[in-house]
């Protein structure tokens, strides 16, 4: 015999070795015992038909803070939490208590070409801490666009539209801040995390 033929049969007996390792891996790992146990499907939440959200899952009912602003605009801030990467979002409810219509001011975008070029949003926002006489402004991501609600348009009478914004995170030891946005007035807010 060749050495040729000897490799060739060598990979040939050794292709045919994994390939039956593969099947019985394969069967064994199938399952199709029928034993399984299904989880059953008429589990229900609760008996009474529906759910409410606990206090840990849903947000305070009264908002840390109100921002007012013209036209019957109102922004509840409902948290402001700080998370271990550095930041705090600041989260909350644009409404219009008014009786109409109401477009959001482009001024509450912030004079910033970067941030304005992306649409209305709440880029002109920042966290005052008058304590260490600092201002932080909304943050960024790598093109420019602010970390915060954007395409913000008309708000119809009666509606509430969720909102949030992201900034860089004070020292830990600063815990009250004076949330400002253009056009609206400042609220103080109690950043928790």
């Amino acid at each position: 015999m060749s050495i040729r033929f000897t490799a060739k049969a060598r990979r040939g007996m050794a292709a045919l070795i994994i390939a039956t390792g593969l099947a019985v891996g394969v069967a064994s790992c199938g399952g199709g015992g029928g034993d399984d146990k299904k989880p059953d499907a008429t589990a229900s939440a609760s008996k009474d038909g529906g759910s409410e959200p606990s206090a840990q899952e849903g947000q305070s009912a009264a908002p840390l803070a109100e921002l007012r602003g013209a036209d019957g605009l109102l922004i509840q801030i409902v948290s402001a939490q700080r998370d271990s990467g550095g930041f705090v979002t600041v989260n909350g409810n644009l409404k219009n208590d008014g009786a109409q219509s109401v477009p959001i001011p482009a001024q509450v975008s912030g004079d910033e070409t970067e941030i304005i070029k992306h649409g209305i949003s709440l880029g002109g926002a920042t966290l005052v801490d008058s304590k260490g006489k600092k201002r932080y402004y909304v943050l960024r991501d790598t093109e420019g666009r602010p970390l915060t609600t954007t395409g913000l348009g008309t708000v119809d009478a009666g509606q509430t539209i969720p909102v949030f914004m992201q900034f860089p995170s004070p020292p830990a030891n600063v815990t009250d801040v004076s949330l400002q946005l253009p056009t609206f007035s400042s609220g103080t807010i109690k950043i928790s995390g």
